[in-house]
């Protein structure tokens, strides 16, 4: 039973497609960000499978920004072995993942370190059943952003990672730039202007991601999110996705009870543990 890593994000799926698409929900994380890499390489990504002695894949996971490894669903045995082989491991900041993952590599870590470990998101995932779009519909209509719209799109990127808790100097116009030429980046819009926005990642092993859903303060609470996210859902499956997800703050019960009236239904909890400074 082994690790296997590579910083080629294309040599990761050949080895461990199999094993993500076979469970592709639970695995979108990995998914999404390993398809983003293999076509934009990230500099100093990671990524990696666990095998088991017969040769099965059994895990995996994926890091994309530094020191902050995204855990997929993986034997509790292969998440405290990871500690041991991974690149700059003793320098994590978070982990991300399913809890009894996560926490296991969390607890490996700090045995190994002597680094403490605060849990600073629950995340609840959620896929997609019948969609049931607002009804009314709130006063606008969605519409696909442009080249035009990226420095705005960007700064209300800034602003929703703000939102989550994300620190840290990124520079999202690369991303929002990709999902705008892939014209994955929707807004719902008024005579005012925008009023929420929604992206979605692209299709792979047949699941696409809804993220993020943004609505700037002073336009919360009229509806805008939910058809902004019904628009973005309804285009993701009339593009091919068998299943269409999202993740939601266990913190924010309006945003998980307006997901579920759209017609998501809950499928796993993950967790975001940030460790101390050794």
């Amino acid at each position: 039973m082994t690790w296997h890593i590579t910083e080629d994000a294309a040599a990761f799926r050949a080895a461990a497609g199999g094993h993500l698409a076979a469970d592709p929900a639970r695995n979108t994380v990995l998914l999404t960000l390993s398809e983003g890499a293999r076509r934009r390489p990230v500099a100093s990504a990671r990524f990696g499978w666990w095998t088991e002695a017969d040769g099965r894949v059994t895990g995996a996971f994926v890091v994309t920004l530094p020191h902050e490894p995204a855990l997929g669903p993986m034997p509790s045995e292969a998440a405290r072995a990871l500690v041991h082989v991974l690149p700059d491991a003793r320098d994590a900041t978070s982990v991300r993942g399913e809890e009894e993952t996560a926490v296991a590599f969390a607890r490996e870590l700090g045995a190994r370190t002597g680094r403490g470990w605060t849990t600073t998101r629950r995340m609840r995932l959620y896929r997609l059943g019948e969609l049931t779009p607002p009804d009314p519909a709130p006063h606008g209509r969605m519409r696909t952003a442009t080249a035009e719209d990226i420095p705005f799109a960007v700064a209300w990127m800034e602003n929703f990672a703000r939102d989550i808790g994300e620190t840290g100097d990124v520079d999202h116009t690369p991303d929002v730039e990709a999902r705008v030429t892939d014209r994955r980046l929707h807004f719902w819009e008024t005579d005012e202007g925008p009023v929420s926005m929604a992206s979605v990642s692209r299709t792979v092993a047949g699941q696409a991601r809804v993220s993020p859903v943004y609505t700037p303060p002073g336009a919360r609470g009229r509806g805008y999110a939910g058809a902004v996210t019904s628009a973005v859902s309804r285009a993701a499956l009339d593009a091919g996705a068998e299943q269409v997800l999202l993740f939601t703050d266990l913190a924010n019960p309006t945003s998980n009870a307006l997901y579920q009236r759209l017609g998501y239904r809950p499928v796993t909890d993950h967790v975001g543990l940030t460790f101390s400074r050794a």
